[in-house]
């Protein structure tokens, strides 16, 4: 089974992710990997920290001679900050003046609810597990989970579909998103580029007034075959699993699968994704006339491209802060500010894509299984013929 999970404040000395599971004899690439942090890094709308980090993925274990060995996988990411913040989070008890409380906490955030959990005085400590800064470490081992799923024809990719109020209004193909991601420079990861600038607008004007943007990111998962996921068992279809994983990022609110929102104000004549044959087409030879269903029926895969979309809050940190309560006092104050971006919409974007292949990579696992690439690609190999045949 595959397994992952990551450790590491914001402004500590290193994030660490873990990732077990995966087969013996992988060929992992170093430059794919860091390619993956810095895309997370980018986009219009980012704050101080991305000028300070330049992400790079270093590989404690798991990994020899360029492939991996069957063993746990761990992946370290140096804070550059953490220079700065060695007497304020120090490991060992340090000198208490020298500490950067959080004395307000912030509305949005996780400050106060963590604050009240843990027994915590102030929001410190919350504020640096909560940070979005830990998604970093997720993106490394899910750029680790997209090599492996590529050996099976399978990519993941994400875009943007809409930044504040301004949306795209048409479906974006495989191609265009493959084209965002060969860019060198990333402004927005919109395939529009007219509904990009006015995305980048929208930011400009969101800028001056101190406040945040939220938006919609799309991951696709191109070439999935049908079958990953079960309806047997809740806990295993698919799409809960995506919904999780997806929802599981900092300042994702909601999850979609396919056209489900627009679905429930639908009729099911128009929604559901008609079936036909064309043998060869597709690995069954069974085809659909559109994807309304993001590639997910019963909790199964079901050989279309499968479709999520995370729907992102406004970042809780406001250069023009919120009403708020001090910790201590208890009076009204404005909340705490943090160094802090206006929109992040195209790195949520990037994590969401190593939610996604984090997630189906541990469903081909879970389905072809194997111990070695050899013997998980021959698996695989079958099922595939199997389909062929069917």
């Amino acid at each position: 089974m595959l397994r992952y999970f990551t450790a590491g404040e914001s402004h500590g000395e290193a994030l660490v992710a873990f990732l077990s599971g995966l087969p013996a004899g992988l060929r992992v690439d170093q430059a794919f990997l860091d390619r993956e942090l810095w895309r997370r890094q980018q986009g219009y709308g980012r704050g101080g920290r991305m000028k300070i980090e330049r992400d790079t993925a270093h590989i404690l274990s798991g990994v020899r001679h360029g492939m991996t060995i069957g063993s746990p996988i761990s992946v370290l990411l140096e804070n550059k900050d953490w220079k700065n913040w060695q007497e304020a989070l120090p490991v060992a008890e340090g000198d208490p003046a020298r500490h950067k409380r959080v004395a307000s906490p912030r509305p949005g955030h996780a400050d106060l609810a963590g604050a009240l959990k843990y027994n915590f005085s102030e929001a410190r400590y919350v504020l640096e597990r909560a940070s979005a800064r830990e998604s970093a470490a997720r993106v490394a081992v899910g750029a680790l989970a997209k090599t492996f799923l590529h050996e099976l024809g399978i990519d993941v990719l994400s875009h943007v579909v809409s930044v504040g109020s301004v949306a795209l209004q048409q479906e974006i193909s495989w191609e265009q998103i493959q084209a965002l991601h060969n860019q060198e420079e990333i402004l927005l990861n919109c395939a529009d580029k007219e509904a990009e600038q006015r995305m980048k607008n929208e930011v400009d004007t969101i800028l001056k007034t101190g406040d945040s943007l939220g938006g919609v990111f799309e991951v696709v998962a191109h070439n999935v075959p049908p079958g990953l996921g079960t309806y047997a068992q809740w806990d295993e279809r698919l799409d809960a699993l995506l919904a999780g994983a997806v929802m599981s990022l900092q300042a994702v609110k909601a999850v979609e699968i396919g056209s489900g929102i627009t679905a429930a104000a639908s009729r099911g004549s128009t929604v559901h994704d008609e079936i036909g044959y064309s043998k060869g087409e597709t690995v069954s030879g069974f085809t659909r006339t559109r994807n309304n269903a993001g590639g997910i029926e019963g909790g199964v895969s079901n050989g279309e491209e499968i479709r999520v979309r995370g729907y992102l809050k406004p970042i809780s940190t406001l250069r023009r802060p919120l009403q708020s309560v001090d910790f201590s006092s208890r009076q009204p104050v404005s909340a705490a500010y943090e160094r802090s971006d206006v929109c992040v919409v195209p790195a949520a974007g990037v994590a969401g894509e190593a939610m996604v292949a984090l997630t189906l990579a541990r469903c081909a696992l879970d389905k072809f299984g194997g111990d070695s690439m050899e013997e998980t690609l021959r698996n695989f190999q079958g099922y595939c013929q199997q389909l062929k045949n069917y």
